[in-house]
């Protein structure tokens, strides 16, 4: 099975510009904002994990996902609830780009899965 690697790290915030401030100056991000998703994402940069930073709604509440890289979002899917995972955002397909799903871990820490 493929190695399974961080592939996007994802900040759900309640104050999105102070939190793409925040991480701007803290890490040197270079962030791009699209308007319309009210998402900045990070551009890529030597040492720099591809992600972005969002605003938390009553789907997404504030904090940070990691979204490991798998060959078959479903298959982990089943897995991660075989071991006592609960589905929080069930798999959707980013046009283009890929399949992506969300878990809680026993602990109820977000956890994202990616599927290129």
């Amino acid at each position: 099975m493929n190695e399974k690697h961080p592939a996007w790290v994802d900040i759900t915030a309640n104050d999105a510009p102070a939190s793409r401030a925040f991480y701007a100056e803290l890490f040197g991000w270079r962030l791009r904002t699209i308007e319309a998703l009210d998402y900045a994402l990070v551009e890529p940069g030597p040492g720099t994990l591809p992600g972005g930073i969002g605003s938390a709604d009553e789907t997404r509440p504030p904090g940070i996902t990691t979204y490991f890289s798998v060959p078959d979002v479903d298959l982990m899917l089943v897995r991660a609830t075989a071991l006592g995972a609960k589905v929080a955002t069930p798999p959707w397909t980013v046009p283009g780009l890929g399949r992506m799903a969300v878990v809680l871990d026993p602990d109820g820490n977000r956890v994202g899965l990616w599927q290129d």
